[in-house]
């Protein structure tokens, strides 16, 4: 082989090995300079924010710039909690932009400003990277909170991290338990399955009515936080949830003095005909044991949706909470799995009364007054919390806080009701 040869296959190793070694210094180089983007397709001041982020990495070629879509996908839903939390943030808006310890959120001129000179300065001195920063603050909270699961049969394994989460899950699933529509159907069905005087008649239609609304109920509660965990990146949907808790809450108080006047969130008269008659074909002898639950389990399903306009009020909040305090997996499915079980305990109780005693008392009006009273005061609490302070759930001592200021405003609403203002010869309400 000629020289000349030997140096033109030189040359072409060479120019081989080039391409590798400069992309491999520029990504080095990336790594300690890397720009988070996290943005959507269909944000306008994304769109709009792009191009100035695409021409400032072209301007730098020691820069990567990351996007990241989270509104239509989920993927980077987990790095985006994280990093806003290393920098003390709340992942809300979008674009939400990382470098270097920084963080901005939006675009304007005063920020491509900061995000230029952030930039300019990072290239010439050290900064920390985003991301490891969200890791190493990752690690340290694991540090600081050690791994605690319960596991419990049915139910699942829940996070102990979420202990408070969890006292809060069980005062709002118990306050709900006492819906007074839900009440309201199951001590009518009682009523007239007791007709019978069967109490295995009573057991198989009680238990299946009750375990089947609690099965629709819960898939209601799943379905609704999956779509505010999903929309959690979208600044407004906890102001939209809480108008909602705030709306169910200023009715149900409405109802406490004026019950069924004007809007009101309750079974229509409509409904009743078909829902007494349907509770009087479950008592037909002759059916069989799988006939009977067959026939229960289609009228519980349509009763359940029936009355979910007046059972959704703290479903909504309860999901609201948990997805702003950046609950998901297997620590949502035991909350979930306790809620329903705490809502269903009060039902059975009823149930069982009814069972041994063969008899129900009747649900008057005044119970339903005082049961709406409790929940509106309550959705009006935690609606005010979910827009101010969602974290204070998170602390079983603030957590109790709330419930038991709610309790107290309840009490003193109707003292002043009842006892005190009938004495200065005021009278507010319809006179019940």
């Amino acid at each position: 082989m000629s020289r000349r040869c030997a140096w033109v296959l030189w040359f072409a190793l060479l120019m081989l090995l080039a391409g590798p070694m400069a992309a491999q210094a520029k990504e080095s180089s990336a790594d300690g300079l890397v720009m988070y983007v996290f943005m959507s397709e269909t944000c306008p001041v994304c769109v709009r924010q792009k191009p100035f982020l695409d021409r400032l990495e072209h301007e730098h070629e020691e820069l990567a710039v990351v996007q990241m879509e989270v509104m239509t996908s989920s993927e980077h839903h987990e790095l985006l909690r994280a990093m806003a939390s290393a920098h003390d943030v709340r992942p809300g808006s979008v674009p939400m932009i990382f470098l270097g310890g920084e963080v901005w959120v939006g675009d304007s001129r005063p920020i491509r400003s900061e995000i230029v000179a952030r930039v300019e300065q990072c290239l010439v001195s050290d900064c920390p990277d985003s991301r490891r920063l969200a890791e190493a603050a990752t690690d340290s909270r694991a540090v600081e909170r050690p791994d605690a699961e319960l596991n419990i049969p049915l139910l699942g394994t829940i996070d102990l991290n979420v202990q408070p989460l969890l006292f809060s899950t069980v005062m709002i699933a118990f306050v709900d338990g006492f819906n007074p529509c839900s009440i309201w159907v199951l001590t009518i069905l009682l009523a007239l399955v007791l007709h019978s005087g069967s109490r295995g008649r009573v057991l198989l239609v009680g238990l299946t009515f009750l375990f089947t609304t609690a099965l629709i109920y819960g898939l209601f509660i799943a379905g609704v936080f999956s779509v505010l965990a999903f929309a959690a990146y979208l600044p407004w949907i906890y102001w939209v949830v809480a108008l909602f808790a705030l709306t169910f809450g200023l009715v149900n108080v409405k109802d406490y003095f004026w019950f069924k006047r004007g809007f009101s969130f309750t079974i229509d008269d409509k409904h009743k005909p078909g829902i007494f008659k349907g509770f009087r074909e479950l008592m037909i002898n002759g059916r069989s044991p799988l006939a009977l639950i067959g026939a229960t389990i289609l009228m519980a399903a349509g009763i359940a949706l029936i009355e979910l306009p007046c059972t959704a009020g703290f479903p909504v909040i309860w999901s609201g909470l948990v997805s702003a305090n950046e609950v998901s997996g297997m620590a949502f499915l035991g909350l979930l799995g306790i809620y329903i079980l705490v809502y269903l305990l009060i039902e059975l109780v009823i149930f069982s009364i009814a069972v041994v005693k063969l008899r129900i008392d009747r649900f008057q009006e005044h119970h339903g007054r005082i049961l709406k009273l409790v929940g509106g005061v309550i959705m009006i609490a935690l609606a005010a919390v979910l827009i101010a302070a969602p974290e204070m759930m998170s602390s079983v001592g603030s957590a109790m806080g709330v419930f038991v200021g709610a309790f107290f405003v309840t009490a003193l609403i109707v003292v002043l009701h009842k006892r005190v203002l009938p004495r200065l010869g005021v009278r507010i309400g319809d006179g019940w």
